[in-house]
């Protein structure tokens, strides 16, 4: 059980609900290869609806403003430039709107197929969004440290690698600004000067603790044989029930799309299938495993609220 939301941060920087990221590394895993793997496989409308509509649900719940904001601001015109550019360079489709001053036509299905690229793609940026939140490096390197002890370090570098750049670089352009030489005043080539100079200093220093981080674990014996880890990881029965939940429906959205319930074209023209059982329950499936942190969230909450109330 989490802790009341009003407790933590202040302003923008309160606490978010994040109650899925307390479950087992392999249940956040495999839920998000799950979700993330059918938003790309799967061009069904309905299905397009469902990824995007919980990514963004559950980005939201768990960057609050910022991630509203992020998906205002970025996400929603990389949509419209997606869906803008396909049927400028796609000219497929049989039900033709017009012609281009090329003399290309420009056709629906061309449209339909940008917007719902689109779609794709940024319930996939979501999706990943969600994931960096959820799964934390601890939690990359305990899951391939033993197997991959070399690759799962890289990754975990690579995934702390931006949030770090991100807080070095704030500090080395305020020390800069305190003697003048930050990208924000002076002549276009002074600036550029500075920016640079910033950036040489950035790179020296990501470098540099690249090599400390490769030395550390070096010198613990990271990667050796025989070598043992502490992990704070338990697999109880609440990531059991998680566990099957996810492979059962899973199983169930795989079932239905092999049966063709959730079969759809768009060229030469769209057709999918016919309203059937085999699609009401892979779709039914699929709206429940992509809700699922959802799902947990909203639980929570409600039994934080009844546990408030008692007392």
């Amino acid at each position: 059980m989490r802790l009341p939301s009003e407790h933590f941060g202040n302003g923008d920087d309160v606490y978010n609900m994040n109650e899925f990221k307390n479950y087992h590394p392999i249940v956040n895993f495999l839920y998000f290869v799950a979700v993330i793997a059918f938003t790309m496989i799967f061009m069904n409308p309905v299905c397009l609806a469902i990824s995007l509509v919980s990514g963004l649900v559950y980005s939201i719940m768990l960057g609050g403003a910022k991630s509203l904001r992020f998906n205002l601001v970025y996400l929603l015109p990389l949509m419209l430039v997606t869906a803008m550019v396909n049927p400028a360079f796609s000219h497929e489709g049989v039900t033709i709107l017009c012609y281009l001053p090329s003399g290309n036509p420009l056709t629906l299905e061309s449209i339909l197929y940008g917007i719902a690229a689109a779609v794709m793609l940024a319930s996939v940026i979501c999706r990943f969004a969600c994931l960096n939140r959820v799964m934390t490096s601890d939690k990359f390197i305990y899951l391939s440290g033993r197997i991959m002890p070399s690759l799962s370090l890289v990754l975990s570098m690579v995934l702390r690698f931006v949030p770090k750049f991100k807080e070095q670089i704030k500090a080395v352009s305020d020390a800069q600004k305190c003697i003048g030489r930050d990208t924000s005043s002076g002549s276009i080539v002074q600036r550029g000067k500075n920016g640079i100079k910033i950036l040489s200093i950035m790179v020296t220093r990501s470098m540099e603790n690249a090599i400390d981080t490769a030395d550390s674990m070096k010198s613990r014996g990271y990667g050796l044989p025989g070598r043992t880890a502490y992990s704070n990881f338990r697999f109880n029965g609440r990531d059991v029930r998680a566990l099957c939940y996810i492979l059962a429906l899973s199983a169930c959205v795989i079932c239905g799309a092999l049966r063709g319930g959730l079969r759809f074209r768009f060229f030469p023209d769209m057709r999918g299938e016919k309203v059937n059982f085999y699609g009401v329950l892979a779709a039914a499936a699929y709206f429940l495993l992509s809700f699922m942190p959802v799902i947990i969230e909203i639980r929570e909450e409600i039994k934080w609220k009844k546990l408030k109330s008692k007392i």
